[in-house]
């Protein structure tokens, strides 16, 4: 299956990633003093995250970093880093605020699970990563090469792990390429429709799994779509297409080829660092980690899933999981069981600010 591709930075190598430091930016002294000038006058222990808005935080010097942080992750190598978010003097809800406060600039905020809920703590809260409900975030254990159910990734550190947790990228532009050369019988496999497994948090509009191919092409880019987990599970559920061997070898050799070395990119992410990621030309991964003993060194990230206000457009193909297609509108996310009134009224109003339409 040929497609034709245009060129993109995105499609880069593991040496070629660490050579090219465009998607590092780090945030200075007077861009932390306004942050935490604007998380002082923003915070208000009686509202909720959905009870704020954009203008609610001024980022000042700081937003000109982060836009640019933004840009490169929408439209450069798929990746940013920024380094020097405040840390020090803020508490864990002070730092999530501070994480949500951010994200209000760049997009809508998606739901991430059965309780419908928009920020994640990323921490070991003891459950069981490979079962037919596991999720790898409130675990300690390595995590397969994936992709979340979102537009961007956005993960702020606040403490790193005693041992482990290093953060992995791949770019799934450069592993299609490789999978193009390397095993040609079996990359257009790729394009074919597999089932992945909702993990028992669907909506009560939704089946227990869906179909998704791990690539398809919109507008010469190439979208990705990968958790080989949610895939191991989905094949459990009663009804669901059955994979052939070449299918599961087409699979098996994809991730591999993302776990390589010349493709995956390790690095760790230390406090005050902020991980922005575009989940269509980049998947990710973790190592497990050995967590200090003392609950406030534990290790603890803020997840956040936007829909960008410059998001493009994405294949049909992506329907299924995203519900909307349609370049600027609110799309993607696990909607959960508890996706009432108020998430909706804060999408709505958080659309309107940025420009966005609610679907296409």
């Amino acid at each position: 299956m040929a497609y034709p591709l245009k060129d993109t930075p995105a499609a880069w190598t593991a040496a070629e990633f660490d050579a090219d430091r465009r998607w590092v930016f780090t945030l200075g002294d007077r861009a932390r003093c306004d942050l935490v000038a604007a998380l002082a006058k923003a915070l208000d222990r009686d509202k909720s995250h959905f009870d704020y808005s954009r203008d609610d935080f001024d980022l000042g010097s700081a937003y000109p970093v982060l836009k640019a942080a933004f840009d490169e992750m929408q439209r450069g190598l798929g990746v940013a880093l920024v380094r020097g978010l405040p840390r020090e003097g803020l508490d864990e809800k002070d730092f999530e605020l501070l994480t949500w406060g951010i994200g209000l600039h760049f997009g809508v905020g998606r739901p991430q699970g059965k309780a419908s809920h928009y920020i994640s703590a990323v921490r070991d809260a003891g459950n069981t990563y490979r079962t037919g409900t596991g999720r790898g975030y409130n675990t300690n254990a390595e995590l397969d090469f994936h992709t979340d159910s979102t537009d961007v990734v956005v993960l702020s550190c606040y403490n790193r792990a005693a041992e482990g947790g290093m953060s992995i990228t791949t770019s799934s532009v450069a592993a299609y390429h490789a999978m193009q050369r390397e095993h040609p019988d079996l990359a257009d496999l790729l394009h074919e429709p597999i089932h992945f497994s909702r993990q028992g948090e669907q909506a009560p509009d939704e089946a227990p799994s869906y179909p998704h191919p791990v690539f398809d092409a919109v507008d010469g880019r190439l979208c990705s779509k990968w958790n080989r987990n949610r895939v191991t599970s989905a094949q459990k559920i009663e009804g669901v297409p059955q994979l052939s061997k070449k299918q599961w070898n087409a699979l098996e050799a994809f991730d591999a080829l993302v776990r390589r070395p010349d493709l995956a990119h390790n690095m760790w992410l230390q406090p005050g660092d902020l991980q922005i990621i575009n989940s269509h030309v980049t998947l990710h991964s973790r190592t497990d980690f050995k967590d200090y003993d003392e609950q406030a060194q534990k290790r603890l990230l803020f997840r956040l899933w936007l829909a960008p206000a410059d998001g493009d457009r994405l294949p049909e193909s992506w329907r299924v999981l995203f519900k909307s297609v349609g370049p600027r509108t609110v799309r993607g996310g696990i909607i959960g069981q508890q996706h009432d009134a108020a998430r909706k009224a804060f999408e709505a109003r958080q659309a309107a600010a940025l420009g966005m339409r609610l679907s296409d």
